[in-house]
């Protein structure tokens, strides 16, 4: 990875000219997310660079949930007009304005931007308002990319645009969670491959999730996300539907909920509808993931597209088997037949006989949740994630 140095900004307003720290307590980085999991997933880093002596600072959605988060934790946050549903030519300029008034005001020395938004507006803003160091977070590639519907083609040529000017910093380093997501934005030619590095996920804290002994009765398999279609819980509801024809006797349960700023947001009615037939249990929203974990004999997440899912990070930390597909992200989250099973993609009846295999045979599942906790503290533990990061931000000059 190669990075060039900055160069001077045409604006009709001169660009900040951030001098740099003497030291590392006048060294302000600023953490631009766009929701509550974002806020959730950054958190290990903000409190690693403010354990290391550095100012940590948040802009967040006034009332948000990452707001509140990052309140709660001790960190300043500025409130930014940021949605999350749609894209809207003016909404979005404002938002645009509103970062680059923000960076001029606080003058970071580095800018952290995470979730699609942050990392379009944020990098344009960031230019403009002559940041020195940008790192953007490429979390997934989202609906655009995993649906194939008129709307997410006509969004999928806008969002290109976009990318391209916000990858233009002369001073950044996109961080993406797997190769495939990687390659299929260099290949559309929106950054230089010297720009990038792959760090595998956010990170999965192995104190707080840890193995215990599989709760007592009917096996349990749960489906832990944003009740999205093309996180696949159509395809899990289909599965639920299988193994209860074929007299498999489980409880498959969904723990999430829907989002409405999301095109492929499921409605709460039609879950609602599930539960009635006695296809799946609903959980809901849960906090408590930890716990969430411990109720349950298997994980599943058969997602059309991820990042790195931390969910299936802390199945594996929490000694619990996966069921997932063979997609970008999910796939970098197991050893196949190791720690988990992985079947195709949209495909209910090779979902349903992954399941039965697991929910079925209580020895294979123990070997494969240990095996899924050995790649946990081995690959994806906090300790090396955060290490990859603080590469990253050398590479940057911020150590």
């Amino acid at each position: 990875m190669h990075l060039v140095g900055l160069a001077p900004q045409d604006d009709c307003d001169a660009p900040v000219n951030v001098p740099p720290p003497s030291s590392r307590d006048r060294t302000l980085c600023l953490y631009v997310v766009n929701g509550g999991h974002a806020a959730d997933h950054r958190l290990p880093l903000m409190a690693t660079m403010r354990d290391r002596g550095f100012m940590v600072e948040a802009a967040v959605p006034s009332g948000s949930h990452a707001e509140r988060r990052l309140t709660d934790e001790g960190y300043a946050c500025h409130p930014i007009p940021l949605s999350r549903q749609g894209i809207y030519p003016a909404q979005e300029l404002k938002s645009v304005h509103h970062l680059y008034r923000l960076y001029r005001r606080l003058r970071p020395s580095l800018v952290h931007h995470a979730t699609i938004k942050p990392v379009l507006y944020g990098s344009i803003a960031a230019r403009l308002a002559g940041v020195p160091n940008v790192v953007n977070a490429i979390t997934g590639l989202g609906y655009i990319y995993t649906q194939d519907s008129r709307r997410a083609r006509a969004l999928r040529h806008v969002v290109n645009a976009l990318y391209r000017q916000a990858f233009a910093h002369p001073h950044q380093v996109t961080v993406f969670q797997n190769e495939a997501d990687r390659d299929m934005l260099l290949d559309l030619g929106l950054l230089k491959e010297r720009d990038c590095v792959v760090i595998p996920g956010s990170g999965v804290d192995v104190e707080r999730f840890h193995v215990s002994d599989e709760p007592s009765g009917t096996p349990v398999a749960i489906l832990p996300a944003r009740m999205l279609w093309d996180k696949g819980v159509g395809e899990f509801v289909a599965a639920a539907r299988l193994l209860r024809q074929r007299g498999i006797v489980a409880r498959l349960a969904l723990v999430g909920m829907p989002d409405p700023g999301n095109p492929a947001s499921i409605p709460q009615p039609r879950i609602d509808a599930w539960v009635e037939e006695g296809i799946v249990e609903y959980w809901g929203h849960r906090d408590d993931m930890p716990q969430v974990m411990r109720d349950a004999h298997v994980v599943c997440l058969p997602s059309y597209r991820e990042g790195l899912p931390k969910v299936l990070l802390e199945a594996a930390a929490s000694g619990r088997p996966v069921v997932t597909v063979d997609a970008p992200g999910c796939r970098n989250a197991l050893m196949p037949d190791v720690s988990g099973l992985m079947v195709p993609p949209r495909d209910a009846d090779a979902l349903a006989d992954a399941l039965e295999r697991l929910l079925t045979n209580a020895g294979l599942r123990r070997r494969m949740g240990e095996a899924g906790r050995r790649l946990a503290e081995q690959r994806f533990a906090n300790v090396h994630i955060m290490q990859a990061m603080l590469d990253v931000y050398r590479t940057l000059g911020i150590d």
